[in-house]
C-alpha cells in the first residue's frame, strides 16, 4: 500500500477495521483479487493533497475474467429464492451500520464532502438495503383475465443478468448502493466501475461485502469490481454480455454510454447533470427559504447532481432575500471536512477549481454580477489548492453560463416579476430536468408548480431545497439528465425484464380475436 504518513494516520485504521490489509490491486469478483494489470490509479485526498493510495485497474484480459465468473455466478444467484437474496442484503445493511463511522470518514477524506455529509451518504446505504429487504418479497405481477375460456394470463418478472454500475466521484459509494442492493435481490449480479478519483472507498466496500457474502455462500461473480480507467466504461457499455448499464456522471458521458448501448439495444439507466433551480415566491417564508438555499447551493461544495445552482426570485422579496444569503454567505466557515466545524470542504481536484474560475470569469465577460465574488483559498490549511468560497452571482436566465451546470459553488440569482408560471418558465428553460423546488405558503401556486403545466424536472418540491433525496421515491430526472430512475418506488422493475404467460387448462385450444383455423 502506498501512502504518505500523513494519509496513513488520518485512513489507515480505518482501512484495517474494515479489512483492507493489502490495496494493490482494485480488481475483484467477489472474495478474489485479481493482480490489477491495467492503469495505476492514484488517489489523492482533496483535503490535504495527500496521497492515499495507489492501485492498479483492470487490464482487458481481467476484464473478461471478471465477465466470465460474473456469468458463471449468475447462473446459480437466480436460482436462490428472492427472500432469502434479501437476507443477504439484510446483513450487508447490520455491516454498514457497524461501519457507518469509519467509511464515512474515508468518503470525508477520499472524496471532500463534511463529514456529516460522508455519515449520511453511509446512512443512504443502510437506507436501501433496508427497503430492499422488504421489496424482497414483494416483486409482484399482475393476474389478468383471458379472454379466451379455460384460460389464465398473469405476468412475472425475472432478472436481467449482469447489471453495470458506473458511478461518479460525489456520491463514491452511495449510488453504487442504490443500483446493487436492489439488483441483487431482483437475482442479478453486479459489475461496479468507480470513478477513478475514489478508488479506495470502491476497495472498502467489496471488502465488507465480500465478508457478507462467504458466510452465506454467495457464489463468486455477484459482486465484482473492476477499477481503471474510462476504457473499463466503454468496454462495459459495449458488451453484449451486459445487458444493462446504469451510469451516473456528466451528461456528456451519458450521451456516450447511451450511444453505446443503442448500438446494441442494451438498457441504460442514466442519472446525468443538473441545473437545478429553486423559486422563491413573494409568498414564501424566507427565513426557512434560506436554510435550503444555502445548503443546497454550498453542500458538498456544490458537487451534488442536486445542488442549487439557480434562484428564481420574486421582484418584490429579491432585495431583502439577498440581503439574507450574502449575510449567511458571509458566515460560511471553510476548511477540513473533518472538522465539523466548517461547512465546506475542497472541490475533488485542481481541475474542478479550475472549471470553477473559468465559470465566474465567464459570467463577468456575458454581463453578470459578482455579488459575492468567491475565489481560490490560499495560506495554510488550503494547500491542496481545492478550496474556494461559494460565490453568489446575479445574472439573467438567458446568459450562457447560467445555461450550463458548473460543478462547484456558484449561484446565480434570477429575478421574475409575474406570477407563478413566468418563474416556472424560467425553472424549466435549461436543458437539464433534475431537481426542483418552490418556496412558497400559496398552496395555489405550489399545486401549479406540481402540475402537468409545472416543473419538467423529475423531482418536485414544496418548501424544501433541491438536494436530500430519500430512497423511499424514485431518484431521476428529464430532459438532459438521461430519464433513469434509483432507488426508490418500482425503480426495481428496472432491474428485471417482464414476462407475460398464458395458461390453458381447458380441453380447446380457441385462439385470441376469434380467429378461426380448423385443420
Amino acid at each position: 500500500m502506498n501512502t504518505t504518513l500523513a494519509a496513513e494516520n488520518k485512513i489507515a485504521d480505518i482501512l484495517k477495521k474494515i479489512g483492507v490489509k493489502e490495496m494493490n490491486s482494485g480488481v475483484s469478483t467477489g472474495t478474489s483479487w485479481l493482480p490489477g494489470e491495467g492503469e495505476l490509479l492514484k488517489s489523492f485526498s482533496p483535503v490535504d493533497g495527500a496521497l492515499i493510495g495507489s492501485v492498479r485497474g483492470a487490464s482487458r484480459n481481467e476484464y473478461d475474467l471478471a465477465l466470465a465468473r460474473a456469468q458463471k455466478g449468475y447462473l446459480e444467484w437466480r436460482t436462490w429464492p428472492a427472500p432469502k437474496r434479501g437476507e443477504v442484503v439484510r446483513q450487508l445493511g447490520e455491516e454498514l451500520r457497524r461501519y457507518k463511522a469509519d467509511l464515512g470518514k474515508l468518503v470525508s477524506y477520499e472524496m471532500g464532502k463534511s463529514y456529516q455529509e460522508g455519515l449520511g451518504e453511509v446512512q443512504e446505504m443502510i437506507d436501501i438495503c433496508d427497503f430492499a429487504v422488504g421489496l424482497s418479497r414483494q416483486l409482484h405481477g399482475l393476474t389478468m383475465h383471458s379472454e379466451r375460456p379455460e384460460h389464465r394470463m398473469y405476468e412475472q418478472w425475472h432478472p436481467l443478468g449482469l447489471v453495470g454500475i458506473i458511478t461518479a466521484f460525489n456520491f463514491p459509494v452511495a449510488v453504487w448502493s442504490w443500483n446493487t442492493a436492489l439488483a441483487w435481490i431482483c437475482g442479478d449480479v453486479c459489475l461496479w466501475k468507480p470513478s477513478e478519483k475514489t478508488p479506495l472507498c470502491s476497495i472498502a466496500c467489496q471488502h465488507i461485502t465480500a465478508e457478507v457474502f462467504k458466510r452465506n455462500g454467495v457464489p463468486e461473480g455477484v459482486s465484482v469490481l473492476i477499477n481503471g480507467g474510462r476504457e473499463v466504461g466503454e468496454w462495459m457499455s459495449s458488451d453484449h454480455r451486459v445487458p444493462m448499464v446504469s451510469a451516473t456522471g456528466s451528461t456528456r458521458m451519458g450521451k456516450a454510454v447511451g450511444a453505446a448501448l443503442g448500438q446494441r439495444l442494451g438498457r441504460a439507466l442514466l442519472e446525468l447533470g443538473g441545473n437545478n433551480a429553486i423559486i422563491i415566491s413573494d409568498k414564501a417564508d424566507l427565513d426557512m427559504s434560506l436554510i435550503g438555499c444555502v445548503f443546497g447551493a454550498v453542500g458538498t461544495a456544490g458537487q451534488r447532481c442536486t445542488s442549487t445552482r439557480r434562484l428564481i426570485i420574486h421582484d418584490a422579496v429579491y432585495d431583502a432575500f439577498k440581503q439574507k444569503l450574502v449575510k449567511a454567505y458571509g458566515q460560511l466557515r471553510i476548511g477540513d471536512p473533518l472538522d465539523e466545524k466548517n461547512h465546506v470542504g475542497p472541490l475533488i481536484d485542481t481541475h474542478a477549481v479550475d472549471l470553477y474560475t473559468k465559470a465566474l470569469s465567464a459570467a463577468e465577460a456575458q454581463g453578470a454580477t459578482l455579488l459575492v465574488p468567491g475565489g481560490v483559498m490560499t495560506g495554510p490549511g488550503f494547500e491542496s489548492g481545492c478550496y474556494v468560497k461559494p460565490a453568489i452571482v446575479e445574472a439573467t436566465p438567458d446568459l450562457e453560463i447560467v445555461q450550463e451546470e458548473t460543478f462547484a459553488p456558484i449561484l446565480y440569482l434570477l429575478r421574475y416579476s409575474g406570477d407563478v408560471d413566468e418563474a416556472i418558465a424560467i425553472q424549466n428553460g435549461v436543458k437539464q430536468g433534475l431537481s426542483s423546488s418552490i418556496m412558497t405558503l400559496d398552496l395555489r401556486e405550489a399545486e401549479r408548480f406540481l402540475g402537468a403545466a409545472g416543473s419538467d424536472c423529475g423531482i418536485a418540491n414544496v418548501n424544501i431545497g433541491t438536494s436530500g433525496a430519500e430512497i423511499g421515491g424514485a431518484f431521476g430526472g428529464e430532459k438532459e439528465t438521461g430519464g433513469g430512475r434509483e432507488s426508490g418506488s418500482d425503480a426495481w422493475k428496472a432491474y428485471m425484464r417482464r414476462q407475460t404467460n398464458t395458461i390453458n387448462y381447458g380441453a380447446k385450444l380457441p385462439l385470441a380475436q376469434g380467429i378461426k383455423f380448423d385443420l
